[in-house]
């Protein structure tokens, strides 16, 4: 059964911002700091998992174990890209039935043929409206359960113009999805005018070093976006600080720079599940 929270949340009008997970650790601290909706990046998890570009490489049976992994990771209600839903129509059926039977609370397709790109590199190309429009239409029929929502994403703006991708969106939004995402908007203007004449949730993209303005979780709101997604910001971080933590460790044989930050590892091994081994040892070592 998805979440009901994600759907609970949006009719509230309340702005939610959903951090990007890479991996099971970012999971498990997300969940110490309190957030109850966390994004499942495409983008980051095929780059922790296999060191692959998000670029249609990574497949419908690898991304499913990785967000299945993810929901049980986490405490949070998830939403989950799904890229292009991994083919035609019966795999976009087969992948929202899987995505749902994971636990995932939202999944979010996109209008790019497949191979698909990264939101924010180059050389995208979308496959028609009409056929976008199927694909929603499969999704929203394939699901058992209403709270699990469907995430309607275009790709248009770089190819066809603004006009074309808010045209797109308002027709996914009409074939039944629950939210629209209008990907790799250039300015605060386009931001606005998505919101001002698209009338269903829209979800922002947050991308640290991507096309769109990056703007706080106010600013957001009062531009009139419901959500947004923040997918890089943990992983980017964890990358610079592991970069200078080992570029420490070459240079001077330092394992524990003292003006770095570093998690206590006790702690760690709480977040990470070891008092539950623990518990079961002192109950039935001999």
């Amino acid at each position: 059964m998805a979440s009901p929270l994600l759907r609970e949340r949006l009719a509230s009008g309340q702005f939610i911002s959903a951090p990007g997970i890479q991996d099971m650790i970012g999971a498990v601290v997300a969940n110490k700091v309190g957030f109850d909706v966390v994004y499942g990046s495409g983008y980051w998890l095929t780059a922790s998992a296999l060191g692959l570009p998000d670029a249609g490489i990574a497949t419908y049976t690898q991304m499913l174990d990785r967000m299945a992994t993810l929901v049980q990771s986490s405490d949070a209600a998830v939403i989950a890209d799904a890229d292009t839903g991994y083919g035609g129509l019966l795999n976009v059926h087969h992948t929202v039935r899987g995505y749902e039977d994971a636990g995932i609370a939202a999944i979010q397709l996109e209008d790019q043929e497949f191979p698909k790109k990264c939101g924010h590199t180059p050389f995208k190309r979308v496959i028609s409206t009409e056929d976008m429009v199927d694909k929603i239409r499969v999704a929203c029929d394939a699901r058992k359960d209403n709270d699990f929502l469907i995430i309607a994403r275009t790709d248009a703006r770089a190819g066809e113009g603004l006009d074309s991708a808010i045209a797109r969106a308002r027709a996914y939004g009409d074939a039944g999805a629950d939210v629209l995402f209008v990907e790799a908007l250039e300015s605060e203007d386009e931001m606005r005018r998505a919101c001002d004449t698209i009338d269903r949730p829209i979800m922002a993209n947050m991308s640290n070093g991507g096309l769109t303005p990056m703007r706080t979780a106010s600013e957001l709101a009062d531009i009139g976006f419901a959500l947004a997604i923040f997918p890089a910001m943990t992983s980017l971080v964890a990358a610079a600080a592991m970069e200078q933590a080992l570029r420490r460790l070459k240079a001077d044989g330092e394992g524990h720079p003292a003006e770095m930050p570093i998690f206590d590892f006790k702690e760690f091994c709480g977040l990470i599940g070891f008092q539950d081994v623990w518990d079961f040892e002192n109950k039935w070592a001999r």
